[in-house]
């Protein structure tokens, strides 16, 4: 109790924040936690067309961006909706996406100008990324995706800290200058005693479309030899694929699910894998 009247401190604020967040989440039964060591190695997209992949296989799901400074989320999908206010105070309903994916970003929270640069302080980011998950109303859903910031600092820290039964998928490329900061990320996970799911390898290779053969234009196979050395599973390599890139920049990436390519067979195997550990 404070002299003036205030009857709640700041413990109090976050035991009770605690509580929603716990309350807003219990409807979800897997929650899983998209990272990487560093930036540029495609960890959006691969979260996305996760998302993309579970609910067009009939899962629920709910794909939530918290780069607070670099949500790229909405433009991948092609959405520009707008948050709608809950039945409860204070709370919001994301948007909806592709039939059975519901998506919320840190994007929508920016008006029309979505080219605004954010500029906040540790304080500010841990902050805003804990009301931002106890604040959304999600539906029961099967599956939760969350795109995380890259690295190992305040934001991925907050969200591991928020969301504590979450499992991550570490996403990498083969060379070796990503795979430095993939072994961060491994032990960032087990310092805050987070499940890792696995370990995916992006930007594996590419197939010429003249002859066929693949290309290894970063290394091969550095994501997998990690993965075996850690300990951990390793989910798949998803080649580059010029159709993904071309899709993801006109916001159509879920319009790839369908197509017979090399990037698409791959990730049905990973979808496999983790459907088959999830909870049901």
């Amino acid at each position: 109790m404070t002299s003036g009247g205030c009857s709640m401190n700041k413990n109090d604020k976050y035991d009770e924040q605690d509580n929603e967040i716990k309350k807003r989440l219990g409807k979800v039964k897997n929650k899983l936690l998209v990272m990487s060591g560093k930036g540029g190695v495609g960890k959006s997209s691969v979260a996305a067309y996760l998302a993309i992949a579970l609910a067009k296989a009939g899962y629920k799901t709910g794909l939530i961006d918290v780069d607070l400074h670099g949500p790229s989320i909405p433009r991948l999908l092609g959405i520009k909706g707008k948050i709608q206010p809950a039945g409860t105070p204070g709370k919001i309903f994301p948007v909806a996406g592709i039939p059975n994916l519901s998506v919320i970003s840190i994007e929508f929270l920016m008006g029309d100008d979505r080219d605004r640069a954010t500029i906040w302080r540790g304080p500010i980011k841990i902050g805003v990324i804990r009301q931002f998950i106890a604040d959304i109303e999600w539906p029961e859903l099967d599956f939760l995706i969350v795109d995380s910031p890259p690295g190992t600092g305040d934001e991925p820290l907050t969200v591991a800290q928020t969301i504590p039964d979450a499992k991550a998928i570490i996403v990498t490329t083969p060379q070796e200058i990503s795979l430095a900061d993939v072994r961060k990320s491994i032990n960032f996970c087990r310092q805050v005693k987070m499940d890792i799911l696995g370990i995916i390898e992006n930007m594996s290779g590419l197939i010429c479309p003249g002859c066929g053969k693949k290309i290894d234009l970063f290394k091969s196979h550095g994501g997998e030899s990690v993965a075996k050395k850690e300990g951990l599973t390793f989910l798949g390599r998803l080649p580059i694929e010029p159709e993904v890139v071309l899709a993801g920049d006109e916001g159509r990436l879920a319009d790839i699910k369908d197509k017979p390519l090399a990037f698409t067979e791959e990730f049905e195997k990973i979808i496999d894998y983790i459907s088959n550990t999830a909870k049901k």
